[in-house]
């Protein structure tokens, strides 16, 4: 079996007295779509910047391809940073740079290849995601709300990254757009071969393109591995979020549970 491209071993995070992470574990595996799953507040945003080391954790390990984030040298890590993209839940863009601009920038950050090379690198990620030439010599204020996910998207992918991390990806976008957007995630994890790490609410999502996920509540892991694995936990939040009657009618026939239990949660909310 492949060796898993990120690992997290007993990761605990706490900002002054307030306990985020107390012992999170858990594992992604080379190629797959994998969700971190869980309520506000449990640290999901906050798990992946210690990934991406814009956080660093109280204790634990974290290995991402390969190499301890703990143990690594300078020239490591400064490569490991070459390795992922990232899409932020709102893309952020700067505004005072055009799409082509933002697109290109972490290519000026990273590389010393010319500018004719950039420029026909950021036409070819906007191809690549979706979006006419014409969108490079806009400002991200010019474009729509999925516009600007696919140009924030372009930019992750600038460096050609082994890894992708996108932080509620379909937020904001219409039933429409949102599912072209996660058809987007699978056919660019399908072509270019990259693992691809998600925060995400959408229940479509979690039910049609993702591989494996985990679940957080209670500082910890509750629940990981495929969605049939997850909806055997009786955590909970689990019962909530999963096994209520808008799921069971949302989703009838996906999930592996009597009708009773689908419907266990009858009164409660997803969230």
């Amino acid at each position: 079996m492949p060796r898993p491209v990120i690992e997290l071993h007993d990761i605990v995070t706490r900002f002054g007295d307030t306990v985020i992470h107390d012992g999170v574990s858990l594992h992604v595996n080379p190629r797959e779509i994998y969700a971190i799953l869980g309520e506000s507040g449990t640290g999901k945003s906050v798990l992946v910047k210690e990934i991406i080391m814009l956080l660093r954790p109280v204790s634990g390990t974290i290995e991402v391809l390969g190499h301890r984030l703990d143990r690594s040298d300078f020239h490591t890590l400064q490569k490991l940073r070459r390795s992922w993209g990232v899409l932020f839940q709102f893309g952020a863009l700067f505004t005072s740079l055009t799409i082509a601009e933002n697109i290109a920038l972490p290519l000026k950050e990273y590389t010393r290849i010319s500018r004719k090379l950039r420029e026909k690198i950021v036409h070819e990620k906007l191809e690549m995601v979706g979006l006419h030439s014409r969108a490079a010599s806009l400002y991200p204020s010019e474009l729509s709300g999925g516009m600007i996910k696919r140009a924030a998207l372009a930019r992750a992918l600038a460096m050609d990254p082994k890894l992708l991390f996108l932080d509620e990806p379909t937020s904001g976008l219409d039933p429409i757009g949102a599912r072209a957007f996660d058809r987007l995630i699978v056919d660019l994890r399908d072509a270019l071969g990259i693992t691809v790490v998600m925060i995400t609410h959408d229940l479509d999502s979690i039910f049609t393109i993702v591989d494996r996920m985990a679940v957080l509540a209670d500082h910890k892991v509750v629940a990981e591995g495929t969605l049939d694995e997850v909806l055997h936990s009786t955590h909970p939040f689990v019962e909530r979020f999963f096994k209520n009657e808008y799921i069971s009618k949302r989703f009838m026939g996906k999930i592996p549970f009597g009708k009773d239990q689908a419907q266990g949660g009858k009164n409660d909310d997803v969230q």
